[in-house]
């Protein structure tokens, strides 16, 4: 028998002070099995760093041809394909042919790693590569729970997560800025 997954459902105040985005999330987020609770939180993450209409979480784990994060067009063209985790360079060359913005967030302890391995291939590929260090995420989710309600304000490559179980600023840095 299949494990299922963990589902968690977040209210999310947004306050997205670089962008001018303000909006009300209710995201109903799938942990699968297979998933730890710091990589749900940096989908979620990317979620709120990336919000606007349409953007969707994909079957990703499920599905290895979809990414964690999309957004498309009304013609089913991927406008915005967000990976997150450290992805192989094949399959980052595959989705930067797909959709017209990639997105990748680092994570792991292992990212400066991965990043030493992709980043001479990825030189000349159309992808944003970010990297979100892993004690600001292992702190993420330790204040989080199955009916999350949070506030979350970005600024300045920076999210600060406020919710009835503590707080908590992530931020990230673009491992590949363009000029």
């Amino acid at each position: 028998m299949a494990l299922k997954p963990t589902i968690y459902k977040f209210g999310l105040s947004l306050t997205d002070l670089d962008r001018d985005h303000y909006d009300t999330l209710n995201l109903t987020v799938a942990l699968h099995p297979s998933e730890t609770i710091e990589r749900m939180m940096v989908r979620v993450l990317a979620f709120c760093i990336n919000a606007q209409d349409g953007l969707s979480f994909a079957k990703s784990l499920s599905d290895t041809e979809e990414p964690d994060l999309w957004l498309k067009s009304l013609d089913d063209q991927v406008q915005l394909w967000i990976d997150v985790g450290e992805p192989s360079f094949d399959r980052m060359k595959k989705s930067a042919r797909i959709a017209k913005r990639v997105k990748v967030y680092s994570f792991n302890t292992k990212s400066d790693m991965w990043w030493q391995t992709v980043s001479n291939s990825l030189r000349n590929l159309p992808i944003d590569v970010y990297q979100i260090p892993w004690e600001a995420i292992t702190k993420l989710a330790t204040i989080v729970d199955r009916g999350t309600e949070a506030s979350v304000t970005i600024t300045q490559a920076s999210a600060y997560i406020a919710t009835a179980n503590g707080e908590c600023e992530v931020g990230w840095t673009q491992l590949n800025p363009k000029p």
